[in-house]
């Protein structure tokens, strides 16, 4: 595929068969964002790990300290007081049976699913349309909770549910272009603590096997998989 001068140009600053410490990676990664907009930084991790069994599947949740910066769309299902306390906390849709009509319309206008445990029959309708989008709700993800506002505040707060693809690879944002470098740090140290302590039994040998960074447009920079371990979350 043809490049143009800006991605090109944004390539030579890198070397490619070297890998770099966080501090350094952090500060190419922005340097390299070709988007006229304040792009994404997202991390890349490749696992030891074949999530076609069931036990070596990795999900989990971290919350950024520096936020993601980005305004996350949050739907809630729930009933009666549970519903009330959504719409005060300020999600964005509440509802039951209402919404899930609207999925199986084919919306998909929101980033993440919340839903109390007496409703997840009725989400239960919609497994198919959310599974594949990691948006199901789930205990193992705390997006099942009779705690709606905590959840609805650490979502705005900044945090990330994650769960490997089936090439064994987790991809998540750590914030914007934008960003103090301390900040992408701090958020890519938290992220990398996350994705380890969700290491499953089953998971045998080298367990990450390359992490790297990059922006939304933009190529990217690897990263020395052992520095990045080191990585003190805060």
């Amino acid at each position: 595929m043809q490049r143009g001068t800006e991605y090109r140009n944004a390539v030579a600053t890198i070397e490619r068969e070297r890998t770099y410490e966080p501090a350094e990676a952090v500060n190419l990664v922005k340097q390299a964002s070709t988007s006229s907009f304040d792009g994404t930084v997202e991390l890349h991790m490749r696992l030891g790990v074949d999530p076609r069994h069931s036990d070596q599947m990795v999900r989990g949740v971290a919350v950024l300290p520096a936020g993601t910066g980005k305004k996350v769309r949050v739907v809630v299902f729930a009933q009666g007081d549970a519903a009330r306390e959504a719409e005060e906390a300020g999600a964005d849709h509440v509802g039951g049976e209402d919404l899930v009509k609207r999925i199986q319309d084919g919306w998909l206008e929101f980033d993440v699913v919340l839903a109390t445990p007496d409703v997840m029959q009725t989400v239960s309708k919609v497994a198919r349309i959310l599974g594949p989008r990691h948006l199901m709700p789930s205990p193992r993800t705390e997006t099942v909770t009779t705690d709606i506002k905590k959840a609805l505040d650490e979502i705005r707060g900044g945090r990330v549910q994650f769960a490997v693809d089936k090439a064994g690879i987790v991809h998540a944002p750590i914030g914007k272009v934008s960003f103090e470098d301390q900040q992408l740090l701090d958020n890519l140290a938290t992220m990398v603590d996350a994705v380890t302590r969700a290491k499953p039994q089953a998971s045998k040998g080298q367990y990450v096997k390359s992490i790297a960074l990059a922006p939304t447009m933009g190529p990217a920079v690897r990263l020395d998989v052992s520095s990045a371990l080191a990585l003190h979350a805060g």
